[in-house]
């Protein structure tokens, strides 16, 4: 990220919230209005893109619902992302969130538990694809993204000590 600030995509009910949604506002993050098929969120994704910003997306879309926290089928807006601006994607695992809070809510906070993180290296997920634009290399692409970032979790994962677990 070179000394870049990151802009997430997050939820539009995040931003409803008056205080966090003028903090959220103020960092420049970018309100995703999910199950509408609203394409603002990616348009402003893009354009920051292409004024050099870094972009953070979490390809599922949402909190991690498999039991063992593996990632789940990613949504296209990261391959859709890579296409239209040709920037790379970067990918970037956590592991041990999933220890530290629970999506139920404050009683499963847990304080003093390492979150670690893991960046791949930045890749093209077109690599190889002769039709970039079809609705199949852009699944496929998507795919590649999760698979890229399967490996990193399970290498986490692998290694993350046990009494956190």
């Amino acid at each position: 990220m070179a000394g870049r600030r990151p802009r997430f995509l997050a939820k539009q009910e995040l931003f409803d919230n008056p205080f966090l949604g003028t903090v959220l506002r103020g960092a420049g993050q970018i309100p995703v209005r999910r199950g509408t098929g609203d394409p603002a969120a990616l348009d402003a994704a893009a354009a920051a893109l292409r004024r050099g910003e870094s972009v953070l997306i979490f390809p599922e879309g949402t909190v991690t619902k498999n039991s063992d926290f593996s990632p789940m089928e990613a949504r296209t807006g990261v391959a859709r992302l890579a296409f239209e601006t040709g920037v790379p994607v970067t990918p970037l695992a956590i592991w041990g969130a999933q220890q530290v809070w629970q999506k139920d809510g404050r009683h499963s906070l847990k304080f003093g538990r390492p979150i670690w993180l893991r960046a791949g290296p930045s890749f093209d997920p077109f690599e190889g694809f002769a039709d970039r634009g079809s609705r199949e290399s852009i699944r496929a692409a998507t795919d590649r993204v999760t698979g890229v970032l399967t490996e990193l979790v399970n290498d986490l994962r692998a290694r993350y000590p046990t009494r956190w677990t």
